[in-house]
């Protein structure tokens, strides 16, 4: 039999030459399991105990045989077995609803870094916007037997959609899996919870407090609760100073650079008195909002004033400085992938609030003091 060689493979007419080079003729053949355990003198079953980490434990002193043998022949682990034999990867599924869209990517790279130190090889994906497309990734993970699922981003309003998805998580954890949501607290798992309505609250009055009175908000779309949190938030904190924000001022679009571009254009289409200020539910939407009053003429913070949400990392190309709410998104997957490193009995909700950010898109409105 041809001599096993360091770098998992061994040549069917003789050895691996030093380096790893091969001569012509010759066929390539795997490092096996059944070589590990010729290699460490144990049996196959006590090999394979030790290489898939298996609910049976094997003694130091055949573990040591085992890993020294694995190490000798650079044999590596076929994860698909481990998985039979744990009942589960190593695989993190995460799931975003655009990967594009700077706030879900910071998330998702927090979460893969953490979920790394830990040990888990993240699958990261996008699904639209809405609980269908999520139920169907967290069967698919439920499949493939993945140690965790991440879900990232709003629920829907769509309560008998929530309710699914909620049954399908139950699934996935009675299965011994891990689920954790950056959103809202509405599938009985662990969540990271942003701060929403509270941040949009405050940079309200922080924005009533530089003497802008009225007000326009490009508010998202109307299924999505992070858009209505928002929208619902911006407006207690307007009306805890005592200004009103007219429903006719409160446009709807895609939480996207397109939508606050469409949302803007429909704020000055409208023939009302001009805002003094814009609030855009999320930062994307008010880089729209900033290339239409460009497109328009308009300056601002000189002619209309403009705020939004998140505080992403690409704002620092933005001129002006855009005004926002900042939510560590970065952290916020790490946090994340800790919940799903240490588990718990009992669901935990983490609040993670935002901090109002001034920045020049919101000066103080001339002769205010």
């Amino acid at each position: 039999m041809a001599e096993l060689k360091p770098g998992g493979r061994r040549a069917a007419g003789g050895t691996v030459p030093a380096g790893g080079a091969v001569p012509d003729g010759t066929s390539l053949v795997r490092v096996t399991l059944q070589d590990v355990a010729n290699r460490a003198g144990v049996s196959l079953s006590t090999a394979s105990r030790v290489v898939n980490e298996g609910s049976r434990r094997v003694g130091p002193g055949l573990a040591d045989r085992v890993t020294r043998a694995v190490a000798d022949l650079g044999y590596l682990a076929n994860l698909q077995a481990r998985a039979v034999a744990t009942g589960q990867s190593s695989m993190m599924g995460v799931t975003v609803h655009d990967i594009a869209d700077p706030y879900f990517s910071s998330i998702a790279a927090g979460l893969i870094e953490a979920g790394r130190a830990g040990g888990l090889l993240t699958c990261v994906s996008s699904a639209p916007p809405g609980e269908a497309g999520e139920l169907e990734y967290v069967s698919l993970m439920r499949a493939q037997r993945a140690r965790a699922v991440v879900l990232v981003g709003s629920r829907s309003a769509d309560a008998g959609a929530t309710a699914a998805l909620r049954a399908g998580v139950g699934a996935f954890t009675r299965d011994g899996g891990r689920a954790v949501c950056v959103g809202q607290d509405l599938l009985g798992i662990d969540t990271i919870l942003p701060g929403n309505a509270e941040g949009a609250q405050a940079l309200a009055g922080a924005l009533v407090a530089l003497g802008h009175q009225r007000f326009a908000v490009l508010a998202g779309p109307e299924s999505l609760v992070t858009a209505r949190d928002r929208v619902e938030g911006f407006g207690a904190g307007l009306g805890s100073w005592s200004v009103g924000l007219d429903p006719r001022r409160v446009v709807h679009g895609a939480f996207t650079r397109d939508g606050g571009y469409e949302a803007m254009s429909a704020i000055l289409a409208s023939g009302d008195t001009r805002p003094d200020c814009v609030f855009a539910v999320n930062d994307v939407m008010a880089v729209g909002a900033l290339a239409r009053l460009r497109a328009e003429g308009l300056a601002v913070p000189g002619d209309i004033a403009v705020a939004g949400f998140d505080d992403i990392s690409t704002l620092r190309d933005i001129y002006p400085p855009l005004t926002t709410v900042r939510l560590p998104l970065r952290q916020m997957g790490e946090m994340a992938a800790r919940l799903v490193l240490q588990e718990a009995d009992q669901p935990r909700v983490i609040p993670v609030p935002g901090e109002v950010i001034l920045r020049d898109s919101t000066v103080p409105r001339p002769g205010w003091r």
